[in-house]
């Protein structure tokens, strides 16, 4: 099968023509645009990360393309309706990095607490620094709320048990054993987040998630706490969110994603002649508002970048696209 894939590095390209000898292998110089596309139209697989949206209009361009790939659990950059349209399968990696995003859930959580960042960037501007500035509270004794207790809150939920905090969690589907386990109690998402002094949400991106933290429950925070964002950018409500910063409701946050995330990464992208929603813009300019708040820590979608989770990610894709050559696709999500 001719199987492209968008922007890798070196030793992704080697694994890949490792691992899938017998196929022909193309790799895109970056994200997959329609123009990217033209000279590899009869590709019957398309492996992509998040960083390439896929909408019906690049489908289309793809008419022999039989399979998606998707390096990624989230497949919202994938248009599923025109991928059936066109009886395209779309797989995804269902578990990866588990361990690896709870860890930097807690180093968030940590740069925050001790306000560590702050003291730094201080340090390198400036060359002085006050510790009365910087006084940052201990994590043992808090309250910490799990949105979502899947492998990563899971995993978020046992490291905490390190740090001696006290653990609540939400939950559509309560895992009885897990909380057992943990010590963990499970709430309803208005009881989490009034009690907690830190929030962290590790949920997937649904329609069901959309905007789960709006202004609503947003409001409902406990005065002073913290929020934590290491899952999706859309299921929060950005503006509602800066709002919370600005007014002091929320004390500080640590967001490694972003609602405009893809926007602020690619501001050009804004000035093409496609039509783009004003929602767009008004991501751009919240995401701007959060990376320039002093109390606000955000990194470009890094949690699960280690060697060891790329490394799930690759062989997962690999034998995605290995069964769906053999007729018994697997982790197919459309």
């Amino acid at each position: 099968m001719k199987v492209v894939f968008d922007v890798v590095d070196e030793d992704t390209r080697a694994l890949f023509q490792r691992e899938l000898a017998g196929h022909e292998l193309v790799f895109l110089e970056g994200p997959v645009t329609p123009e990217s596309l033209t000279a590899v139209s009869d590709a019957e697989v398309l492996s992509v990360f998040v960083s390439s949206r896929l909408p019906k209009e690049v489908l289309h361009a793809l008419p022999k393309l039989r399979c998606i790939a998707a390096r990624s659990t989230g497949y919202d950059h994938i248009d599923l309706a025109a991928a059936r349209a066109q009886n395209i399968t779309v797989t995804n990696v269902p578990v990866y990095g588990a361990r690896t995003i709870a860890e930097y859930t807690f180093a968030l959580m940590l740069a925050l607490s001790r306000k560590a960042y702050a003291a730094y960037d201080r340090l390198r501007r400036d060359g002085t620094t006050d510790v009365k500035d910087y006084e940052g509270f201990d994590l043992a004794g808090k309250t910490l709320g799990i949105v979502g207790t899947g492998h990563i809150g899971k995993n978020v939920a046992r490291i905490a048990q390190g740090f001696a905090m006290r653990i609540i969690a939400f939950d559509p589907h309560p895992d009885g054993a897990f909380a057992k386990e943990t010590g963990c109690i499970y709430q309803s998402l208005p009881s989490l987040v009034a009690e907690s002094d830190i929030v962290t949400v590790h949920v997937p991106y649904l329609p069901a998630t959309h905007h789960l933290i709006d202004a609503a429950l947003l409001a409902k925070f406990k005065t002073g706490s913290f929020f934590i964002n290491t899952a999706r950018g859309a299921v929060v409500d950005t503006p509602a969110l800066v709002r919370a910063l600005k007014e002091g409701h929320l004390a500080g946050a640590g967001l490694d994603v972003l609602e405009g995330e893809r926007e602020l990464l690619d501001e050009t992208s804004l000035l093409s002649d496609d039509h783009h929603d004003i929602k767009e813009f008004q991501a751009l300019v919240a995401a701007h508002v959060l990376v320039d708040m002093p109390h606000v820590i955000v990194t470009p979608h890094i949690a699960f970048n280690t060697k060891e989770a790329k490394r799930e990610i690759l062989m997962t894709t690999c034998e995605n696209i290995r069964a769906f050559a053999s007729g018994k696709p697997a982790h197919v999500v459309s």
